[in-house]
């Protein structure tokens, strides 16, 4: 297991797993493999992620303070607790309306025709 793994078997506190930064966004690898990605991030107030596309579907679970989440033109307020999933080729950008913690889950093997 590499220093930036998460470890295997034990419990986790994910809100506690990664930590904030000032005027900065912090993201912290839990799993990665071929098939996806498990991410953690800390946005400070105010911090985004730009308007971009990805090529697969990501669901987003708010484990600590507000997100705004834009999937087009529909925003979409998160508080802790709210997941939303960005569907795959669909712009939207993250925006910290308050600091906010995500668990961010991409899966990127899917059946065709999914």
């Amino acid at each position: 297991m590499t220093s930036d793994q998460f470890p295997r078997d034990q419990v986790m506190v994910l809100e506690e797993a990664v930590e904030y930064a000032d005027q900065s966004i912090v993201s912290k690898p839990v799993v990665k493999s071929p098939g996806g990605n498990v991410s953690l991030f800390a946005f400070d107030q105010g911090q985004e992620l730009s308007e971009h596309t990805a090529p697969f579907d990501a669901m987003v679970q708010v484990i600590d303070g507000t997100a705004q989440i834009r999937i087009n033109d529909n925003v979409h307020s998160l508080n802790k607790g709210d997941s939303i999933i960005m569907p795959a080729g669909e712009p939207h950008a993250v925006k910290a309306v308050k600091k906010f913690k995500m668990l961010l889950t991409m899966i990127k093997s899917q059946e065709p025709g999914d």
